[in-house]
């Protein structure tokens, strides 16, 4: 469940438009931080979770959503694993969900999914059940869960079907009742604000070049916070 809408405000050269995204509270996460423990987050996805078209690994958006939060929770320590991996179906993201996601003890998980379904059109029903049963795990361990759709990029909107794939990901957050993070909505409101997709893209057509991985790491990270009760400033916002 997620409440979204843009704000007033152009995108400057080299920043992003400022965009409000709100979360439902991440109570379990906020009180790792009251308590002073760790915090440990998994973004767990594909290839734009691993950073594919950012220039090096730096940029993508795991690392730049560590750098974020570390920077607003001074003091704490904070890690952002990246368990992303290139060209990996929902199949296969379940397939290591022990060793790459649980084994971290995470009180959050970032999960973007849908993209390489869209793209090698896989059936939409058996991408929900996967979903399901991930979203099972990870509720029997007792992680908060933060669902990423996937971005507008011109091969996944010309893939047939593909927009089954964010709907299923809305419906299953409603259902389930976990956050959605609409990175596909998110796009279009930075071409509202003066970010056209383009200026976020790779040259591939598909992927997020570094300006929009900060973007999107820098929409997350604001999410997050106020998600877990910390009202702050990231940059550009």
């Amino acid at each position: 469940m997620l409440l979204a809408s843009a704000t007033s405000g152009s995108a400057s050269m080299g920043g992003c438009p400022r965009v409000s995204l709100t979360l439902p509270p991440l109570h379990g996460l906020r009180a790792e931080i009251a308590a002073g423990r760790p915090v440990t987050i998994v973004a767990l996805g594909s290839s734009s979770t691993e950073g594919a078209g950012a220039s090096r690994p730096e940029a993508a958006y795991p690392a730049l959503l560590e750098t974020l939060l570390r920077r607003a929770l001074p003091g704490r320590e904070v890690s952002v694993i990246n368990a992303g991996r290139s060209g990996e179906t929902t199949a296969e993201m379940l397939a290591r969900l022990d060793r790459d996601v649980l084994a971290h003890r995470p009180g959050l998980v970032v999960w973007q999914a849908g993209a390489n379904e869209a793209l090698k059109d896989s059936d939409p029903a058996v991408f929900a059940a996967q979903v399901q049963a991930g979203l099972g795990r990870l509720d029997a361990a007792g992680v908060a869960v933060v669902l990423m759709d996937n971005q507008r990029a011109p091969r996944i909107l010309q893939a047939a079907g593909s927009a089954r794939f964010p709907e299923i990901l809305s419906r299953l957050a409603r259902e389930r009742r976990v956050a959605l993070f609409p990175r596909g909505w998110l796009m279009s409101a930075w071409a509202e604000g003066g970010l056209p997709s383009a200026e976020v893209l790779s040259p591939d057509g598909l992927h997020h070049n570094d300006r929009g991985y900060a973007c999107l790491a820098e929409a997350l990270a604001g999410a997050v916070l106020e998600a877990v009760g910390v009202r702050t400033m990231v940059a550009g916002r």
